[in-house]
């Protein structure tokens, strides 16, 4: 590829940027009234939010109804073509339908309008043309107008489906605002996936997994090594007579003792452990153990409950889960 083929393809990349961050821009002027409306319409219903369209609207749609559902939003998506052959039977009077259409007179989209009115659903336009029938027949227009496409030929749907997924992320934001939609409420609609582990999982789910390296403080070093090398987490747990926990030995300090003693077979754990084992509570957030990894420069902790040692939880652990 030659230089200025190469100059011509960032040029136009960097064209489509500007084009689609202007539009967004733009959008500004109307969050107006009608906005306010859309959303009090929402609020105060007692019913879903359906999301309609055809063509790339119709995928735009889709996404909105996703982040609803995750924000705290009751929202499905429903196909306009699909809603004439039976799955209108998705609404109830209850129900704010919100109609994205660039054109707004788009004939399946004008097709579904009065069946959405007979069932008595209000409806939110999301349109580029504020005169359309779509337009028209809502209860309050949300205008998503863009100058051009960042297409070449100004044809592709591109900065008018940026706009109208913008759109949508505003209200599921205003939403949240209003419903006070918190970190814990967005945990819990995802439960699985990284997003859910960092704000549910907690050492306590992790730990059962391990088996507990552990040894007492007049054991001598085989036992220690041997310990270490079984439980596969690179330390051992070092109690006393009472079964508290006093010490840890990891795989530096055996590094250590064979760099100190010639003569180590006499040797018992309390002579190489650290005093000051790295512990935490069984109830700490997952993620925030590996922060604590990450500040000590450790790669594994005692899970404890007072002296009492629950098990380890070892770096690798945490990369299982996905939190890093």
């Amino acid at each position: 590829m030659n230089t200025n083929i190469k100059k011509n393809i960032i040029e136009q990349a960097k064209n489509v940027i500007s084009a689609e961050s202007e539009a967004i821009y733009s959008l500004n002027s109307a969050i107006d009234e009608d906005y306010i409306k859309a959303i009090s319409l929402i609020i105060n219903s007692n019913g879903k939010v359906v999301l309609t369209g055809i063509g790339k609207s119709a995928l735009i749609g889709q996404k909105i109804a996703a982040t609803f559902n995750s924000t705290g939003q009751v929202a499905v998506f429903m196909h306009a073509v699909d809603a004439l052959h039976g799955d209108i039977g998705i609404l109830n009077k209850n129900d704010i339908v919100i109609c994205l259409s660039k054109s707004g007179d788009s004939p399946e989209i004008i097709n579904i309008l009065p069946h959405i009115k007979a069932i008595g659903c209000e409806l939110i336009a999301i349109t580029g043309n504020i005169k359309s029938k779509l337009a028209n027949a809502a209860n309050c227009t949300l205008n998503v107008f863009v100058e051009r496409e960042a297409c070449i030929n100004n044809l592709a749907p591109t900065t008018s489906t940026t706009a109208a997924l913008v759109m949508g992320d505003a209200i599921a934001v205003s939403l949240m605002q209003l419903r006070n939609f918190n970190k814990d409420d967005f945990a819990a609609n995802h439960p699985s996936g990284t997003l859910g582990k960092k704000m549910h999982l907690k050492t306590g789910d992790i730990y059962p997994n391990n088996t507990i390296p552990k040894v007492h403080q007049t054991d001598g070093i085989n036992k220690v090594i041997m310990e270490i090398t079984s439980k596969r987490l690179g330390a051992t747990a070092v109690l006393n007579s009472f079964g508290e926990l006093v010490g840890i030995i990891t795989d530096g300090d055996l590094r250590r003792m064979l760099n100190k003693y010639e003569n180590f077979g006499n040797l018992r754990a309390l002579d190489i452990m650290s005093l000051t084992p790295k512990t935490i509570p069984s109830d700490t957030l997952a993620i925030e153990a590996l922060d604590y990894m990450r500040k000590e420069s450790i790669t594994q902790l005692i899970v404890t409950n007072a002296k009492k040692v629950l098990g380890f939880i070892h770096l690798h652990d945490l990369l299982r889960e996905g939190l890093a």
